[in-house]
C-alpha cells in the first residue's frame, strides 16, 4: 500500500517554495499559529474554514485543500478499518 501523505506536508512545501513561514502564513490568512503548526506537523486535519483561506491565499480553490484532506483522511480509514469493514458490510446489490 501506498504510503499517505498528510495534507500539512504538501502545504509546508508549498510554503517552503515561497520562503514562507507558519508564523507569517498564520497572520498572512488570519488564523492562529498553533492551527497552521498543527496542520503542519499533521495533528490536525484542514477545516472547511481553512481551506477557503489558503484556496484564496494560494490562488487555488478550497475544494483542493478538501480533497487532499478527504483522501487522506479515506486512506487512514482503508488501512486501520479496511478489512473489517470489507467483511461486516455487504454492497447493497448483495443482500
Amino acid at each position: 500500500m501506498a504510503p499517505l501523505v498528510h495534507p500539512g506536508r504538501l502545504l509546508k512545501r508549498e510554503m517552503s517554495a515561497r520562503g514562507l513561514s507558519a508564523n507569517r502564513l498564520s497572520l498572512d490568512i488570519g488564523v492562529p499559529s498553533g492551527r497552521v503548526t498543527d496542520i503542519l506537523n499533521g495533528r490536525r486535519g484542514i477545516s472547511a474554514d481553512t481551506a477557503v483561506r489558503l484556496g484564496r491565499y494560494f490562488g487555488n480553490s478550497p475544494q483542493f485543500w478538501l480533497d487532499l484532506q478527504g483522501q487522506y483522511d479515506i486512506g487512514v480509514v482503508e488501512r486501520e478499518k479496511g478489512v473489517e469493514i470489507a467483511r461486516r458490510v455487504r454492497p447493497a446489490d448483495a443482500v
